[in-house]
């Protein structure tokens, strides 16, 4: 019983709460046994507050009670090493910060709190979450729930890997280069980047037109409960945007005309994951939507560009934060981060001239040629080991081959682009799901949602159609 409630949904476990047929507490209690049983393999989490979250559940069981609960109300939300939570670490997965406390809650922290979310895990990230796999001299390897020698992906390694073992309802993540997309698609989850500017943030981020932070969950569904909590404007972030209420269902695929992308111009997919694609296409036609073949036109120069960018703005950022004394503590991606060479301002804003090249095919091959959304693979391969680059491991240090089998830094160029994951099958050479992002109009967040919503009501949820073999 405990583990069928640890893979309930949050719109299906707030049902239950309102009715009082279950308890926050009961559902916690399941999430933490779970917790106890995976964390020794996988470690999602690096730090956990459970007595504190008992309280709180207890709290929320008395408001369902009372009939004042919040539109969050005993759900928990495992909450990234980067985000900040006031009183707790934030080390940031850096042995530099070990101690590092938070003195403030970040937006989206805040409006969690604020809707009657639970904290009760913090996830694991790379350190700054600056690399696509999850390992940290801090905190060590965390590992994929479907095969423990695969990455969980990252930045958002670790929310990607609890969703999977059934250890958090939602989680937060942070999307710079595919930060979101790439965990949900290694752990089977569904992902969502949002347009810059949709999820607020604080100085610097709210100027990183790359970054986007967002929701994770196991159903569409519960991703649209999250970014409507964490979503809107705020005073303080003159780049956030206006409101927008997403919809509690979708309509049908029926009627869309959706182009597709193998490899987006220039990258090259391994044969399984070109075999799910096709297959989610099939799905799509047979829901009755129009569904074509596009050649967008990009190139290699948009790696070009956002290696250029990395350098230019994270890597600078880190370089003046972090002396040179101290660099020998930090992990070998970041210290090979800070040892390439900086762009001159010039160099930098002349990378951008290739993402408004993008974005005019982009626009010209999709968009305005009548195509409501464009699908295309998450990553090349999930054969994606878990200790890529440590000290430890076989595979050496290379931010430029980690990035290169990511399909998912174009739509960080084109920031103002939302993009969902969803899972469209399960690799047979490592038994880790397949990923897909759907890529909707400038700032139309529904568009992308409506088509992961219609690809899953056909297919069924993942975790779902799974069981009882789960992670």
């Amino acid at each position: 019983m405990s583990g069928e409630l640890a893979y309930l949904g949050a719109v299906e476990a707030l049902e239950r709460f309102r009715s009082l047929d279950l308890s926050p507490v009961e559902l916690l209690d399941a999430l933490i046994a779970r917790a106890e049983e995976t964390e020794p393999h996988i470690a999602a989490f690096t730090d956990t507050y459970f007595d504190q979250a008992r309280e709180q559940a207890k709290q929320a069981a008395d408001a369902y009670a009372n009939d004042t609960a919040r539109p969050l109300e005993g759900i928990t939300v495992a909450v990234k090493d980067e985000t900040a939570v006031e009183g707790q670490r934030l080390p940031m997965g850096s042995l530099l910060l070990e101690d590092n406390i938070a003195d403030h809650n970040d937006p989206l922290v805040q409006r969690v709190l604020d809707s009657g979310g639970i904290i009760h895990a913090r996830t694991a990230a790379p350190e700054f979450s600056m690399a696509p796999v999850t390992w940290t001299m801090l905190n060590g390897i965390a590992r994929n729930p479907w095969n423990t020698e695969i990455t969980p992906g990252g930045s958002s390694g670790g929310a990607g890997a609890s969703l999977a073992a059934g250890t958090t309802t939602l989680a937060n993540g942070s999307d710079i280069g595919g930060s979101i997309r790439i965990p949900s698609a290694l752990n089977g989850v569904t992902g969502f980047k949002p347009p810059w500017g949709r999820v607020p943030e604080l100085w610097p981020w709210n100027r990183e037109p790359y970054a986007s932070g967002g929701a994770m969950a196991r159903s569409v569904a519960d991703v649209v409960l999250m970014m409507n909590v964490i979503s809107g404007p705020l005073p303080f972030d003159m780049f956030s945007l206006p409101p927008l209420e997403l919809p509690g269902s979708f309509p049908s695929a029926a009627g869309m005309r959706i182009a597709v992308s193998r490899d987006l111009g220039y990258f090259n997919p391994e044969g399984e994951i070109i075999e799910a694609l096709e297959g989610a296409v099939e799905v799509l036609r047979g829901l009755g939507a129009v569904v074509d073949h596009v050649d967008l036109g990009w190139d290699i120069r948009a790696f070009g560009t956002a290696m250029t960018h990395l350098r230019y703005q994270s890597g600078s950022i880190l370089e003046s934060e972090i002396p040179e004394e101290a660099r020998g503590h930090l992990t070998p991606y970041i210290q090979e981060l800070l040892g390439m060479q900086r762009p001159s301002t010039v160099e930098w804003m002349e990378s951008w001239q290739y993402g408004d090249e993008m974005h005019r095919l982009l626009q010209e091959k999709v968009f305005l040629a009548g195509y409501d959304a464009l699908i295309c693979p998450t990553l090349e391969t999930t054969a994606v080991p878990a200790d890529w680059g440590h000290p430890d491991g076989s595979n050496p240090t290379d931010l430029n081959a980690m990035l290169a089998v990511a399909l998912t830094y174009p739509f960080n160029i084109l920031g103002k682009y939302p993009v969902a994951n969803v899972p469209i099958g399960i690799a047979g050479s490592t038994g880790v799901p397949i990923g897909m992002q759907i890529v909707g109009p400038r700032e139309e967040d529904a568009v992308a949602l409506r088509v992961a919503a219609a690809l899953e009501e056909s297919e069924g949820r993942l975790f779902d159609r799974m069981r009882p073999e789960i992670p």
